[in-house]
Order: structure tokens, then sequence, then C-alpha cells
């Protein structure tokens, strides 16, 4: 069965309730943050990596915010969900499922992306970090 939405992931045991984690939630936002600022430079040779490092900052950012919330989310697409569907926040959620969809061409099928396709991407990753990060502040 296809999940499509935050109350089939709590059905289907993809996401746990818990008591909220501050200093793992502390503990990713620090991570994420490290990640990005080992970035460098964005080539043609390197931007299919770099969209991943982004792309994983944005899993730990989003982690860190369902701990605070006090979930722990076991996939990539209940994350979506819960952006859309518990923080309401709708055009987060399409940039998200978009760089989810590019990722899992990368990882899953070996699908590069050109470097144009791949540039953009990464300005959706920017954007979507500097969200999140606004939604974190609140928690702190």
């Amino acid at each position: 069965m296809k999940t499509l939405n935050w109350d089939e992931c709590v059905k289907e045991n993809d996401v746990l309730a818990s008591l909220p984690d501050i200093g793992r939630a502390k503990s990713l936002v620090e991570t994420a943050n490290a990640r990005v600022k080992l970035i460098r430079e964005i080539n043609e040779k390197n931007c299919n990596f770099v969209f991943e490092d982004y792309y994983t900052s944005i899993l730990e950012l989003l982690q860190a915010i369902t701990f605070l919330k006090g979930f722990k989310v076991k996939n990539h697409v209940c994350l979506g969900f819960f952006l859309r569907d518990v923080l309401n926040k709708e055009t987060l959620f399409r940039i998200f499922d978009d760089l989810r969809y590019k990722r899992n061409m990368l990882v899953y099928y070996g699908n590069r992306m050109d470097y144009e396709v791949c540039k953009e991407a990464i300005q959706k990753c920017k954007k979507l970090l500097k969200e999140l990060k606004i939604l974190i502040k609140n928690f702190f």
C-alpha cells in the first residue's frame, strides 16, 4: 500500500510517538550546519554530490523538528507528510517532495542530474534549509 498522508504513516508504524528530545534535535541541527559549511564550490563534476549533502542536511533538520515535536519518523515520505499534514507547510512539502524524488533517482537508479538541473535543485535545497531553520528557531 502506498502511504498517502501522515495518518497512514502513523497507522503503518512509520511514525512513533516519543517524548520530545531536545538534545538529539540540537545535535542534528549542529551536524546539518557543519555539513553545509563544508561545501566549497559547485561544478559539473561535483554538483550531484553537493546536492546529496544539502539533501542530507534537510533530512537532519526535518528529523530535528520531529524530535522536538515528539515523533520518530522512519522514512523520507513520512517526513514530507509531517511537513504537509502536521506543520501545514504545503509549499515546503512540494519542494521537499521534488528534492526527494531527485535524490531517489540519483541514489537508487544512478540517474545523475545534468548541471543546470542540479544547480536548480541545490537552490531549492538552500531555500528549504532556510525555512526549516526558521521553524527550528521557534523551538529554541
